[in-house]
């Protein structure tokens, strides 16, 4: 089965923890602090793989992460770094946040290898926090958490030219006569269920052609698989509109090409802008030589500025010189891809979980003052508030982090009381 979107959860390894030990050997009876560090978490990675053309195996299988850090072990050991989580995609994948639906990254062009999530940094052992005043450090730093994140992927199929148009006005039958593309054809309404990609090889120069599956009226709010269909449009740089000139099944082509372009200007006005052609397909089913429904079509589009091209995806009558035009346009046209630039930075979900701190005057007693923030609950879960070494160097985190200082700020005074998590401190300079 085609899959060209999947919404996986993705979460990068947790850093390891550092270690306390100290020395233990013979004839050193008070052996100095050597608990070694953690090692750092895996980082979660997306590579394009050349061989992959859908998303396939990113429906079944929804959650991928990355390997923990080991934890720092005695004798200054430092712990195992985890294992990164490759997760390989094709070309064209865009990883967008599955909220915010901003992007991520852009797996296409140049860009063929990105981290998303980094691992977190391992945290330190013990042996950093000896000092001349306290040599027998009985506290180590955690790892650094996990990130986590749900995101969005989704395949935009990369062509030089696509091919848009009604179902069953001969998309793939034009494609399976200028390219090496097979798509499957049959005379059913909302034919082709995934692009077809072919590569078209004139003598002026090839280029990559999409048959982008058949819209119909309302796609591009959502009606039928519009949504689906149409962001494989997005990459395209000339469109080609295949309309059935003969009106085989009653529908009128004039009236095709104005409702296709009121969908793709509904969808994205940028993508109604690209250079476009016509091509009047099914010229061989014309039978009525009083009105030519392929002069109709000139008349309407030329003036303009969009040629119309008769032709017969089934004889070939009239393809080569579209093609030629074809190739023209493109020469003409910007070279660049069009790259969706970077919206949502993972990274900042770190910081924003790292907030410092807050400092807040208690509304039922104006001497209290209430401090909160991760990193502040983290440190009490760890140091040894008993111990008095312990609690100077809690003083230092507090001093080192501008803690005190904003306390300050937000007029304290001595004797005031300092609440942190459950902790009550009386404050004193």
């Amino acid at each position: 089965m085609f899959a060209d979107r999947a919404k996986i959860s993705i979460r990068s390894g947790k850093g390891g923890d550092g270690h306390v030990s100290f020395r233990r050997e013979l004839y050193v009876p008070n052996g100095g602090p050597d608990g070694g560090d953690g090692g750092k978490g895996g980082d979660v990675i997306f590579e394009v793989d050349e061989g992959q053309n859908t998303l396939g195996e990113y429906r079944y299988k929804r959650k991928y992460k990355a390997q923990d850090g080991q934890e720092g072990g005695k004798r200054r050991c430092h712990g195992a770094d985890g294992e990164d989580i490759i997760l390989k995609v094709p070309e064209g994948t865009v990883v967008m946040e599955a909220e915010s639906r901003k992007v991520i990254a852009d797996m296409s062009g140049e860009n063929r290898r990105q981290v998303i999530l980094k691992g977190g940094r391992g945290g330190k052992g013990n042996q950093h926090y000896a000092t001349a005043t306290m040599q027998v450090p009985k506290y180590a730093q955690p790892g650094q958490p996990a990130q986590e994140l749900e995101v969005l992927l989704e395949l935009k199929v990369i062509a030089d030219v696509g091919l848009v148009g009604f179902p069953n006005v001969g998309k793939s039958t034009f494609l399976s006569r200028v390219t090496n593309a097979q798509p499957k054809i049959a005379n059913y309404h909302f034919t082709t269920l995934s692009p077809n990609l072919g590569v078209v090889d004139t003598e002026n120069g090839g280029f990559v052609i999409a048959d982008i599956p058949g819209l119909i009226e309302g796609a591009s709010e959502g009606v039928g698989l519009g949504h689906e269909f149409l962001r494989h449009i997005e990459r395209t740089r000339v469109m080609i509109h295949i309309v059935d000139a003969a009106s085989t099944e009653g529908r009128d082509p004039v009236d095709d090409i104005y409702k296709i372009n009121k969908e793709l200007e509904a969808y994205n006005p940028e993508i109604a802008a690209r250079p476009q052609v016509i091509a009047a397909n099914k010229i061989d089913c014309i039978f009525d030589d009083e009105e030519s429904p392929v002069q109709r079509l000139k008349d309407e589009f030329e003036p303009k500025g969009i040629r119309v091209f008769p032709i017969s995806a089934v004889s070939g009558q009239g393809v080569k010189d579209l093609l030629y035009y074809v190739k023209e346009m493109l020469a003409n046209t910007k070279q660049e891809r069009i790259v969706f630039e970077q919206e949502f930075f993972p990274e900042d979900i770190l910081l924003k979980e790292n907030l410092p701190y807050t400092v807040e005057r208690s509304k039922e007693d104006p001497a209290i003052f209430i401090v909160e923030g991760p990193k502040i609950e983290k440190m009490l879960g760890y140091t040894n508030l008993d111990s008095e070494k312990g609690f100077a160097f809690f003083q230092k985190f507090l001093k080192e982090g501008g803690i005190l200082e904003e306390l300050e700020k937000a007029g304290i005074q001595e004797g005031d009381t300092v609440r942190m998590y459950g902790f009550d401190f009386d404050y004193y300079k």
